[in-house]
């Protein structure tokens, strides 16, 4: 024997010492004796070592066993636990009897021109899947006892053409015959959809990947938009700076929980006093609010801003009838430039300072857009969904579209607009329910350039509830498809370059709004659950877990610190597509549903230096004059108060995405005869996310 090892040989006794801690109902190890020099050796007596060696392994194997037993068992408790809590949650959810199809009274104008009998048609759709897939389901449990084992399209075809003739009975019969006739009928039109929407998936792919790759060369080349401007003397000054007149309007409805954060915000701007105007545009029907917003612009214009408080008597339009009302008034002509800030946005007192000077000695440039920041981005898993879609718009789509095109959509606030550049193209218009879109598309075929602002940035809100953000969604994707119909005849007929309009036609309308809801509601909603059910149409691995992986893994890059939240954006997103593709349809083909308007619901967070602004200027002004009705306002507002402090909040029941959730489910369960691991998966996971939602387990409740 070696010297070396017989040294180590007669070293001293080198095992861990076991230490078992039992922690009622588990069992935890923290550490376990390892193997010691007698394991290994080979000295006079082998066999006695050997025999000590294996009672030794065998205690030690014992052990191991019996508290990997009582992990699983405490895992299979936690699971028990969490499923009666869901299953909890669910009765709560069915005995409270609120759901999607329910009217709120902040809906009634939106759905008083819907017609019932197309609004229940998708979702009829989706329940004859539903209820088909579980009879298949049954169908194929049955086969599967009965000895019908399909691993691969090949092996079903063999074992028919072994056998066409040797059925007993007639449960094998009908079922040979179902598999003919997936096999001739259903699974070549279903590949060749599949097939399809893999093409499309691919293409939309690229385009991300591209976009992606735009984003890396701005930061590698470090390319940033830079205006011309005087010294910083003369900036300073007020006097020979680049100060021009700049109107700013904050259009608003019914949205008191926001009002006071963003006039103040609106209000604090650097900016010469005698060269900027504020439009406060209240289509508030709610007295109570109208008179909160006519007092606080009030005590603003006793501050010494210069503030107005317009008024529609007639709101047609919605946000584009109230902006271009305003845009009618006779001092408008006095202004060079437009800053617009929906109501909860609340821009820095610097906002004006690094947005205006870009137009400078730059006649061509018509828009400059700010990013969003969130103040609220971490109050939930929802928000942070949301954050993380809307950093990937921002940073990646609108940045890398502003740099090499001059030209994306305007986002409806936090924009400064030359006021020519409007006029020239058209002025706001009430046709579509995106009018910011609306505008920044006439506006490109007009000739005008666009510049986006990375590094400046305007604090708002995100819907906390599931069903705001609904409402949101289905406004932004029904919206593009209105307008498309309406601008593809002026696109075509436009001066602009080929290569420009290509890519207001494919990739702005056609890939971004229209291919991306359809493929991914069809693709992973739809085809895969037939697939499992049609198994001769055949759906690759790495269509439905690679790509899609890396898709959100360069989605999410904008935005590092969600990453932890990856998988479940990955499964929102798909999710999200049922009512993204509902409202895709409803405005391509000009449905009821495309013409609603809802205002997104806010809970007025602010940032802190917000918050004690306010307080200061409320503790100024607590002593100052006020209108004669204003202790009956405060009053009433009191009253109201109560009222909302004794409604229960609750949770509703969407039953589109409860029945794709069951769909998808149903599928998974059939996936498990084939033994397809990652559709099982995927199929699974997705489902519970349906699940969730379905029974609006994801963001804040609503009253």
């Amino acid at each position: 024997m070696p010297p070396s090892f017989d040294w180590w040989s007669r070293e001293s006794h080198r095992g861990t010492p076991v230490v078992v801690k039992m922690e009622n109902p588990n069992w935890s190890m923290v550490e376990l004796e390892g193997p010691s020099e007698e394991d290994f050796l080979v000295g006079d007596s082998p066999a006695r070592h050997r025999d000590k060696s294996r009672n030794k392994n065998a205690k030690q194997l014992t052990w191991v066993l019996l508290l990997k037993a009582h992990k699983a068992a405490g895992c299979l408790s936690s699971i028990a636990a969490a499923m009666v809590s869901l299953g909890s949650a669910v009765k709560r959810r069915v005995r409270s009897g609120h759901t999607d199809t329910d009217t709120d009274a902040d809906m009634d104008a939106g759905r008083a021109n819907e017609n019932p009998t197309v609004k229940t048609r998708f979702q009829t759709c989706i329940k004859l899947f539903l209820w088909l897939s579980v009879i298949l389901l049954g169908f194929e449990v049955v086969a599967y006892f009965k000895g019908w084992h399909f691993g691969a399209p090949h092996l079903q075809l063999q074992y028919l053409i072994a056998a066409p003739f040797g059925f007993k009975d007639i449960f094998d019969s009908l079922y040979s015959r179902w598999v003919l006739i997936r096999v001739e009928y259903l699974a070549p039109p279903l590949q060749f959809l599949s097939n399809m929407c893999i093409i499309l998936f691919l293409i939309q792919s690229m385009d991300r990947l591209v976009l992606c790759l735009g984003c890396f060369w701005i930061r590698f080349k470090k390319i940033k938009p830079i205006p011309k401007q005087e010294p910083a003397a003369d900036l300073e000054s007020g006097e020979n700076g680049y100060f021009p007149m700049v109107l700013v309007q904050i259009p608003m409805c019914n949205e008191k929980e926001v009002y006071q954060q963003s006039i103040a915000a609106v209000c604090k701007l650097d900016w010469p006093k005698e060269k900027i105007l504020i439009q406060v545009l209240d289509d508030s029907d709610d007295p109570i609010t109208q008179l909160l917003i006519k007092e606080e612009v009030h005590k603003w214009q006793q501050d010494g801003a210069r503030i107005v408080y317009r008024h529609r008597v007639i709101r047609d339009g919605y946000k584009a009838g109230n902006l271009k009302s305003a845009m009618n008034c006779s001092y408008v002509k006095d202004y060079e430039f437009v800053a617009i800030f929906d109501a909860d946005f609340q821009p820095n007192p610097d906002f004006l300072k690094r947005t205006v000077p870009h137009f400078r000695d730059n006649e061509e440039l018509g828009l400059v857009q700010a990013r969003w920041s969130f103040v609220n981005r971490d109050e939930n898993l929802l928000t942070r969904l949301q954050n993380i879609n809307l950093a990937f718009h921002f940073e990646v789509e609108q940045q890398v579209n502003g740099v090499f095109i001059n030209f994306f959509g305007f986002n409806g606030t936090a924009g400064v607009w030359r006021i020519k550049a409007l006029e020239n193209s058209g002025g706001w218009l009430e046709r579509t329910t995106v009018e910011d879109m609306d505008i920044a598309v006439r506006a490109h075929l007009h000739g005008w350039k666009f510049i986006f602002l990375n590094d400046v940035e305007c604090q708002c809100e995100l819907p906390e509830s599931y069903e705001a953000y609904r409402k949101q969604q289905h406004r932004w994707h029904s919206g593009p498809m209105q307008l498309f119909r309406l601008c593809l005849p002026d696109i075509i007929r436009s001066k602009i370059s080929i290569w420009k309009r290509f890519n207001m036609i494919f990739l702005f309308f056609l890939l971004r709004k229209l291919i991306l809801p359809f493929y991914s509601f069809t693709l992973f909603c739809i085809i895969l659950p037939m697939t499992m059910f049609v198994p001769e149409a055949e759906l690759p691995a790495w269509v439905v877990c690679y790509i899609p992986a890396t898709m959100s893994f360069l989605n999410i890059l904008p935005a590092p610190k969600s990453f932890p939240f990856i998988v479940p954006y990955l499964l929102f997103e798909n999710t999200m597509s049922v009512t993204k593709f509902n409202a895709m349809i409803s405005g391509l083909f000009q449905l009821g549903s495309a013409y609603e308007w809802v205002v997104t619901k806010k809970s007025g967070r602010s940032s802190e230096g917000d918050l004690v602004s306010l307080a200061h200027k409320e503790h100024k002004h607590q002593r100052g004059s006020s209108e004669s009705n204003l202790d009956e306002m405060k009053e009433e507002i009191r009253q109201q108060e109560k009222k909302a402090k004794s409604k229960k909040k609750h949770n509703r029941i969407y039953t589109k995405e409860l029945s794709l959730a069951f769909l998808l489910l149903t599928a998974s369960a059939r996936s498990l005869l084939s033994a397809q691991g990652i559709h099982f998966y995927f199929l699974l996971f997705q489902g519970i996310s349906f699940l969730l939602v379905g029974l609006d387990l994801i963001g804040e409740q609503v009253q």
